[in-house]
């Protein structure tokens, strides 16, 4: 197991309900040993204008996935996991439904993380390919 220490779906919930995440119904579905699986709807709140899933939203869920994941690695308490870059490769267009994210890690560091985020459709086609690097720092004394 990759974690820190054994979460459960709620506690990766209760994260994702809050912020733009809450806003666009992120819900995390699965957690394995290495691996965080999300779904977001496709809803008027992350199509663009000409009535497809919007490229940054699928980037907010990627990078909103990864994320989370980083921070279930690591220490919370003394570390925080920040994004240092994402790129993302727009396969094929999204009008309806929901879309699925599975991230799993292609590195992880001491200081960096990197991880691999595959968006699929409701028939498991891929839409989007995205990679995530994270910054591990560690937190500012209060």
């Amino acid at each position: 197991m990759i974690w820190h220490r054994p979460y459960t779906l709620e506690e990766i919930n209760d994260l994702f309900a809050i912020n733009m995440t809450g806003f666009l119904d992120i819900k995390a579905i699965s957690i394995t040993d290495d691996a965080i699986v999300a779904e977001m709807p496709v809803n008027e709140k992350v199509k663009q204008p000409y009535g497809l899933l919007h490229g940054g939203a699928s980037c907010v869920l990627a990078e909103s996935v990864g994320s989370v994941a980083s921070n279930l690695v690591i220490d919370s308490d003394v570390y925080a996991g920040v994004g240092l870059e994402i790129n993302a490769n727009h396969i094929r267009p999204v009008t309806k439904g929901t879309v699925k994210a599975t991230c799993s890690p292609l590195h992880i560091g001491k200081t960096t993380h990197v991880w691999d985020i595959r968006i699929t459709n409701e028939r498991d086609a891929l839409v989007c390919i995205s990679r995530l690097t994270i910054a591990v720092i560690k937190k500012p004394q209060t």
